[in-house]
């Protein structure tokens, strides 16, 4: 398994509202939290070499870990380094991807889901590479349209268009939504808060993942203090 270490971020950026700010790898490209998701992206393209995954759930073990915020950075890194990447709001009870990218959110996954629109007319391009989908409407019965056979064929179907396919969902602790998705997916990244996720709760999520045969492709620590630790230590780490 794999490990990464992401600088410290402030509360705020998880809080309601705007999260365009949290999209480091664009305002501050030269800071060291952007390198850290550079080095992310340079290790997600390297793994597996005989089957590289392209359908990569990101999920955490609890609410607040950063997951959306850095599932949303790898998809800017991934794009900048020329790989046609979608970012995929798979979170349809408490979604963020629109506010981390300021997009709309009035057509999206459910819209999809429902037969309403086709993928290429609810997606938006931030920036040339990157597309992406936000949640829409919430639905009352988010379970049952990720287990569904139109969200199995939709999964089929950006595969074939896209280089990656990043996919933000639910924390693992809270509802099943994350287990379904990654039973679609080729790897998990598992986000984690380095200051408040508590070892039970991390051994909870991989069992969850583990029970539907979920392949970790590796962890994430997110809110790295580099105060407290050597100066490299806050880019990465990795562990096999």
């Amino acid at each position: 398994m794999a490990r990464f270490r992401l600088r410290k971020q402030t509360q705020g950026e998880y809080r309601g509202g705007d999260l365009s700010g949290s999209l480091v790898t664009l305002h501050d490209p030269a800071g060291l939290a952007s390198e850290a998701y550079r080095i992310l992206r340079t290790s997600l393209l390297y793994a597996e070499v005989d089957a590289p995954p392209k359908v990569i759930l990101t999920t955490s073990p609890g609410a607040m870990d950063g997951k959306s915020i850095t599932c949303s950075n790898l998809g800017v890194v991934l794009a900048q380094a020329g790989k046609e990447t979608l970012v995929l709001e798979g979170d349809l009870r408490e979604p963020s991807l629109h506010r981390i990218f300021g997009v709309r959110n009035s057509n999206g996954v459910v819209n999809v889901l429902s037969g309403e629109y086709d993928i290429s007319e609810v997606w938006r391009e931030p920036f040339p590479g990157l597309r992406v989908v936000s949640a829409g409407p919430i639905p009352p019965n988010p379970a049952e349209l990720l287990g569904s056979y139109r969200f199995a064929e939709l999964i089929t179907h950006v595969r074939q268009l896209f280089d990656y396919v990043l996919i933000d969902s639910p924390p693992t602790g809270s509802v099943s939504d994350p287990m379904i998705i990654a039973a679609r997916a080729d790897a998990v990244l598992l986000v984690v808060d380095s200051q408040g996720t508590s070892k039970r709760s991390l051994r909870g999520a991989m069992r969850s993942l583990e029970a539907v045969g979920a392949p970790v492709l590796g962890t994430v620590m997110n809110k790295f203090d580099r105060a407290k630790n050597d100066r490299y230590s806050n880019v990465y780490a990795i562990q096999r």
